[in-house]
C-alpha cells in the first residue's frame, strides 16, 4: 500500500508502492537521539511562555547559558547534550531561525537574549522534533548540539479553527503572571487553494525587583539580582497553499512577530546596579523590542517516486534596545533612559533537495540537496567603544569603524538511506559548506541501525559538525575594553587597560560527535539507552593571552580558538504501559564530562544528571490526568572567573539537587470545547538567584515557585 511521508509543513504526501519506506532524513529521525513532542503533549501541558519549557523535559536537554559565567542567568536557552545554546539550531517548519544573532555577544560568550524558541505560539504547533547528536550534522553550521524543529499546523480540508485563552498565576506575588489569547483558522479558499492563519497575543510580566532581595542579602537601598524578565508577544502568520496538481504543491507564507522585553533589573557585571535600573524595573519598561518578518515560497513535488523541494526564504530582524554599557563595570547595564540603538539582521536563503529511490545492490533512497545563505548585519552601536584611553589596536581604522558585517555560505549535501537487509539500515552522508570568510568545511556522517531480534535494535552514529564564527567575533571593529580590573590574570593593566578585539583569523568550531545505543520497542513498551561522546575543538572564547599592544600601552587580546573540550554522557528512556488506562514514561540524562580541556572549567552550568518522569491516567475518553516529576542533580560552579582569576567564597557555591512536581488535567467538555488546568511546582520548590553573574557560583537563575494555570480552547 502507499506509504505516507510527513512533509516539513505537516501535511502528508502519498508515495507510489515502493519498498523503501522513507527519505534519508526521515530515517535519520529514527536515530537514538531523537524525540517527538506531539500536539497532545502540548495541549496537556501548555507552556506559560516559551516552548523551551516543554523541550527541556526531553532526554539530553537542559536550559543553560552559553557559558558558565552566570551572566544573564535567567535567560536560559535550549542546550542539547551540553554543547550550549549557540550550538542548538532552531527551525520552524524546517526553516532556520537566526534572530538571536542580531544581539551582540559579550566577552563571556553570552548574548542578552532569550533565544529563538518563542516565535511560534503553542496553539499553532502540530509537533516538535528534537534531533540530537550525529543525525543533526546534515543541517550545517550551528547544529553541533542538535536541532529543534517546530512544525506548525497545516491547512485543513474544511474550514475550521480554534480560540485559546490561557492564564498562569504564580502563588508568589513577586513572580510575573501570564495571560495569552491565540487563534488558528484554516480551510479551503477555492478549488485547489487552501489557507492557514494563526495569531497570538501574550504577556508575561517581569518578576518584581524584590524577588531575590532576601536570598541575595541585598539591603533596602541596593538593586538586587534580577529575576526573570517579562515579554509581550504579538504574532501573526498566514500561509496560502496551491495544489497545482495532486503531486505538486506551492506554498507562500508571510509572518510577523514582535517580542517586547519587560525589564527586571538585569545587568551583566555590576553588583550595585543603579537608580536608573531600579526605575526601569519598577516601571516594567520595555527596554528592547525585536521585530521579526519572514517571507517564504516553497514548492514540493512528487515525480513517479522522486520527491523534490525548493525553498526561497527571507528572515529580517530589527533589534531596538536602550543603550547598554559595552564593557567594564557597566557591561550590559542600561546607562541612558531614552537613547536607543537598532541592530538589523537580514538573512536570505535558497535551498532545495531531491530524493530518489534506487534498487542497485540494495534498496535505497538517496537525497541530494544544496543551500545558499547570505547574512547581512548592521549594528553601529556595537562598535562605538572609545579608543581614547587604551589607544588604537592594530587592524582597526578609527576613522572608518563600521558595524556592518556580512557572510555568504554555499552548501551541498548527499545522504543515502540503504536497506542492506530487512534488519540492517545504513545511512551515510556528507555535507560541504563553503563560507565566504572561513573557506570549506566537510561534515561527513554515518548512521546505522541493526535489529538483532523482533523489537530490539542497536543504533549508532558518528558525524563531524561545525559552527562558523559569528559576525561579532570576527569583526576587528568590535571591541571590549576594561580599565584594569577585567584584565586577564598575569596581564595587569599598564595604565591604559585591556581590549578584547574581534578576530578575522578565527577558525570555525568543530566537533566529532559519536553515539551508540540500544532500543527496545514492542507491545507498548519502549526502552532506550544511549552513550554520546563529543570531541569539541576550536571553541571560540575571549582570549587570555596578550596578542599585541597599542602605542598608549593598552594590552590587546582577541577572540581565540581554544584547543579542545569534551562532552560525554548517557541518556535513556523507559515507557511502561501499566494498564489499559495508565502509562508511565521516564527519561534521564547523566553528564559524565562537560569541560574545556585547557582550563578544566565546565562549558555551562548544567546539572550532573536530570530525571524526567510522568504518569498518565485516562479515566474516561474525555478526561486525562498527568503527574510529572523532574529532578535535577548538582550544578557545579566555576573555579576561576572568565579572566582566569581564582574564585573564592560565595563564587564557589554549587547549586544542590532539587525536584519539581507538576500536575494537570485535561477535560473535553464537548466536541467543541477543551479545558486544561493544573499546578506547576506543586510542592513549591522555589529557588532564587543569589548574585549577579557568577558571584554566587551556580546559583545564577530562578526556579519559579508554585503556580496555577488554566487553558480553555473552543473549536469550530
Amino acid at each position: 500500500m502507499p506509504t505516507p511521508l510527513r512533509a516539513q509543513s505537516g501535511d502528508a504526501i502519498v508515495l507510489p508502492d515502493v519498498n523503501v519506506v522513507a527519505t534519508a532524513e526521515q530515517e535519520l529521525k529514527q536515530a537514538p537521539g531523537v524525540s517527538v513532542i506531539t500536539r497532545q503533549d502540548i495541549e496537556r501541558q501548555p507552556p506559560a511562555n516559551d516552548i523551551a519549557e516543554i523541550v527541556r523535559q526531553m532526554p539530553g536537554v537542559n536550559l543553560t547559558g552559553n557559558s558558565s559565567s552566570g551572566q544573564y542567568g535567567n535567560n536560559r536557552q535550549i542546550d542539547l547534550r551540553g554543547m550550549g545554546p549557540e550550538n542548538t539550531l532552531i527551525l520552524i517548519d524546517g526553516k532556520p531561525v537566526r534572530s538571536r544573532n542580531s544581539t551582540r555577544m559579550g566577552r563571556s560568550g553570552e548574548r542578552n537574549t532569550r533565544g529563538d524558541s518563542n516565535w511560534v505560539p503553542a496553539n499553532a504547533i502540530d509537533r516538535i522534533e528534537v534531533i540530537r547528536g550525529p543525525a543533526a550534522a546534515r543541517y550545517g553550521s550551528g547544529a553541533a548540539g542538535g536541532v529543534v524543529n517546530i512544525i506548525t499546523k497545516a491547512p485543513t480540508d474544511e474550514v475550521s479553527g480554534s480560540v485559546t485563552l490561557y492564564t498562569n498565576q504564580p502563588e508568589d506575588r513577586d513572580e510575573g503572571d501570564t495571560k495569552r489569547v491565540g487563534f488558528t483558522l484554516s480551510g479551503p479558499l477555492a478549488q485547489d487553494f487552501a489557507f492557514r492563519l494563526y495569531g497570538n497575543f501574550a504577556r508575561t510580566d517581569a518578576d518584581s525587583l524584590d524577588l531575590n532581595r532576601e536570598a541575595a542579602g541585598s539591603g533596602p537601598d541596593a538593586v538586587p539580582p534580577a529575576g526573570r524578565e517579562g515579554v509581550e508577544n504579538r504574532d501573526i502568520s498566514g500561509l496560502l497553499r496551491w495544489d497545482v496538481t495532486p503531486q505538486q504543491v506551492l506554498e507562500l507564507e508571510l509572518g510577523y512577530s514582535r517580542q517586547g522585553n519587560i525589564y527586571a533589573g538585569d545587568r551583566a557585571v555590576s553588583s550595585e546596579g543603579s537608580a536608573l535600573l531600579e526605575q526601569l524595573a519598577n516601571e516594567g519598561a520595555e527596554t528592547n523590542v525585536l521585530d521579526r518578518n519572514t517571507v517564504s515560497l516553497q514548492h514540493r513535488g512528487e515525480w513517479d517516486g522522486i520527491e523534490s523541494s525548493l525553498l526561497f526564504y527571507y528572515e529580517g530582524t530589527e533589534n531596538k534596545r536602550l543603550n547598554e554599557g559595552l564593557a567594564g563595570s557597566t557591561e550590559g547595564s542600561i546607562n541612558t533612559a531614552g537613547a536607543r540603538s537598532t541592530s538589523v539582521l537580514n538573512n536570505y536563503s535558497v535551498s532545495g533537495e531531491i530524493s530518489v529511490p534506487l534498487d542497485w545492490l540494495a534498496q535505497q533512497r538517496i537525497t541530494l540537496g544544496a543551500e545558499y545563505l547570505k547574512e547581512n548585519l548592521s549594528d553601529p552601536f556595537a562598535v562605538t567603544q572609545s579608543t581614547g584611553i587604551g589607544g588604537v589596536p592594530s587592524g582597526l581604522d578609527p576613522s572608518n569603524r563600521t558595524g556592518k558585517a556580512q557572510a555568504e555560505t554555499y552548501a551541498a549535501f548527499v545522504e543515502d538511506n540503504i536497506y542492506v537487509t530487512d534488519r540492517f539500515t545504513l545511512t551515510p552522508g556528507i555535507r560541504f559548506d563553503q563560507h565566504s570568510k572561513y573557506g570549506g568545511n566537510a561534515s561527513p556522517s554515518l548512521n546505522a541501525s541493526y535489529e538483532l531480534f523482533d523489537g530490539f535494535s542497536i543504533k549508532g552514529g558518528i558525524a563531524k559538525a561545525y559552527k562558523a564564527p559569528n559576525l561579532y567575533q570576527s569583526n576587528p571593529n568590535y571591541l571590549y575594553f576594561t580599565m584594569g580590573n577585567g584584565c586577564p590574570i598575569g596581564f595587569p593593566s599598564l595604565g591604559a587597560g585591556c581590549y578584547v578585539q574581534g578576530n578575522p583569523d578565527l577558525k570555525p568550531e568543530t566537533s566529532l560527535n559519536k553515539e551508540i545505543g540500544v532500543v527496545y520497542d514492542k507491545n507498548g513498551w519502549n526502552a532506550s539507552l544511549t552513550y554520546f561522546h563529543n570531541d569539541y575543538k576550536d571553541k571560540i572564547q575571549a582570549g587570555l593571552i596578550q596578542r599585541s599592544q597599542t602605542g598608549a600601552n593598552g594590552r590587546v587580546f582577541r577572540w581565540e580558538n581554544t584547543p579542545e573540550a569534551l562532552v560525554e554522557g548517557i541518556e535513556g528512556n523507559l515507557l511502561v504501559p501499566l494498564a489499559e488506562r495508565w502509562s508511565w514514561n521516564t527519561n534521564f540524562t547523566y553528564m559524565i564530562t562537560s569541560e574545556d580541556k585547557s582550563t578544566g572549567e565546565p562549558l555551562s552550568i548544567i546539572p550532573e544528571y536530570t530525571i524526567n518522569s510522568s504518569l498518565s491516567w485516562f479515566p474516561t475518553e474525555q478526561l486525562s490526568v498527568l503527574l510529572g516529576l523532574t529532578h535535577y542533580g548538582k550544578q557545579e560552579a566555576r573555579s576561576t572567573s572568565i579572566t582566569g582569576n581564582p574564585q573564592s567564597g560565595r563564587a564557589l557555591w554549587d547549586r544542590e539537587p532539587y525536584s519539581v512536581v507538576d500536575i494537570s488535567a485535561t477535560y473535553d467538555i464537548n466536541e467543541n470545547t477543551r479545558l486544561t488546568a493544573g499546578i506547576s511546582n506543586l510542592f513549591d520548590e522555589q529557588l532564587f538567584r543569589e548574585a549577579v553573574s557568577s558571584q554566587a557560583g551556580a546559583n545564577t537563575y530562578n526556579e519559579p515557585g508554585r503556580a496555577y494555570f488554566v487553558s480553555l480552547t473552543a473549536f469550530f
